[in-house]
């Protein structure tokens, strides 16, 4: 019998989806955005904010632990574990983006590995076991997306993944544990008194926490669950609710288990090619194509100094409006800065974002000639925006581009091969070689592993010749 609230309609679906429901297309999807979620996270360790959130969660201790991506040495129990990896991936705003708009990987993954390390040795995990755990924590943040016309802009008030991430963690986690659909129910409740935060704190070094609280706080219901608290049965029915966080709000029955139509079947994610808000590539695309007209007849350098104005049409998105940024943080959250950089340097990219960089004159120069524009067809929806950049010489002249859909956008995939090379560049500033091609080898083969464990021995830097009996294909 079908379910008479929406919370239980979720509850059963959370608990009866298995592997035979996951097709082709969304395992390699997933697939794709889990090894891009592992490459980002192995680069955000060595970033200043995941430096004191290890240092921090260092107090705690267990008999029970999990892999720190990165440090072969060192362990924490697996809530933090979940907490310091889910920081470690929204560190440098450089994990995937969907629509409606949220970070769904770095929600789910960090909770889903830290528990599978922490699950007794009997109940071993295997890579379809993660691989549908995963998938049923995107499916969730995508399906509550989608009961609020409001969540398909670019957010204005609380950051999506505190609040969707958050529940998202929790069904992954309740799947993965193997909760009945009352404890479903309850993982999915206690999640909601874990969620939201403001919007306020983007561009600065609290906002990789909201990334690394949803895995912790979603792991931390569901487990929760597993022992029996209970919560509000009908926690995404009500206004009161998850339904507190939207004025839309508007829920509905999921489909039926026949043939369940998964989302990410649907809709893609976006993959990005540096380590910035997904507003800002429009705008680097953009001003990328501009600069290689600027420097044809210029010996290949920016003539920086016949520069009157550069003006970006960009939608009205205030916490990306940054005109004069002076950390890495706030870089990543400006139009501005990225724009600038792009007509500088032809690109943006990971060292973009260095004090040095950040700091120069030539950019600065540059930052004082840059204007906002804020067209009326242009929403502010990573489904329909644009961007376009000119630049008015002193002699009058304009040049211009405009960008619909940049590189990595799930209209314009990246290919497998720039996906593998964004990985391996992240990555081996943490890993040696053999741990990183063996993560790649893991996740490509994730549905045939039979112990997933074999990927937390790679995060944490071990090689191939100490997994000879982990790495076995099913």
């Amino acid at each position: 019998m079908w379910a008479k609230t929406i919370t239980a309609n979720f509850a059963n679906v959370i608990h009866g989806l298995n592997a035979n429901h996951l097709t082709d297309q969304v395992i390699q999807r997933s697939k794709r955005m889990i090894l891009d979620t592992l490459g980002v996270g192995l680069l955000g360790t060595s970033t200043e904010v995941c430096h004191k959130v290890t240092q921090y969660s260092k107090i705690y201790s267990s008999d029970i632990s999990s892999t720190i991506w990165g440090h072969l040495d060192f362990r924490l129990p697996p809530l933090y574990a979940a907490f310091v990896n889910g920081v470690a991936v929204h560190s440098m705003d450089f994990d995937d983006t969907w629509h409606p708009a949220t970070h769904p990987s770095g929600a789910v993954l960090p909770a889903v590995i830290a528990l599978s390390e922490a699950l007794p040795q009997k109940k071993k995990i295997s890579g379809l076991d993660l691989l549908l755990a995963f998938n049923v924590g995107i499916e969730v943040q995508g399906r509550l997306l989608r009961f609020s016309s409001e969540a398909r802009n670019i957010p204005k008030r609380f950051h999506p993944p505190t609040v969707v991430g958050t529940m998202g963690s929790a069904a992954a986690c309740a799947k993965l544990l193997a909760l009945d659909q009352l404890k479903c129910k309850n993982a999915l409740a206690i999640a909601a008194s874990y969620a939201g935060a403001p919007l306020a704190n983007a561009a600065t070094q609290t906002k990789p926490l909201h990334v690394g609280n949803a895995a912790k706080h979603g792991l931390e219901a569901a487990c929760l669950a597993s022992q029996g608290l209970q919560g509000n049965k009908q926690i995404l029915d009500m206004e009161s609710g998850i339904g507190a966080f939207y004025t839309d709000y508007s829920p509905q029955t999921l489909p039926t288990l026949q043939s369940y139509p998964w989302l990410l079947g649907q809709q893609d994610v976006a993959i990005k090619r540096f380590p910035a808000h997904l507003g800002t590539h429009w705008v680097a695309d953009a001003a990328s194509s501009v600069r290689r007209k600027l420097v044809e007849s210029s010996d290949n350098l920016l003539p920086l100094d016949k520069i009157e104005k550069v003006i970006l049409k960009v939608p009205e998105v205030k916490y990306v409006n940054r005109p004069s940024p002076t950390s890495e943080h706030e870089a990543r959250h400006s139009f501005q800065f990225v724009a600038c950089s792009a007509l500088l340097d032809g690109s943006a990219s990971v060292q973009s974002f260095a004090s040095e960089n950040i700091r120069r004159p030539a950019l600065q120069e540059l930052l004082r000639k840059t204007q906002l524009e804020h067209p009326a067809d242009n929403a502010p929806s990573f489904e329909s925006l644009y961007c376009e950049v000119s630049v008015t010489l002193r002699d009058s002249n304009t040049v211009s581009d405009r960008c619909d859909t940049f590189y990595g956008h799930w209209r314009k995939p990246l290919k497998k091969e720039d996906l593998e090379k964004k990985f391996q560049s992240n990555a081996s500033s943490v890993l040696p070689a053999e741990a990183t091609e063996g993560i790649i080898e893991t996740v490509y083969n994730l549905e045939k592993v039979e112990d997933c464990s074999v990927l937390s021995t790679f995060l944490s830097g071990q090689s191939a010749k100490a997994l000879s009996e982990k790495l076995r294909f099913l």
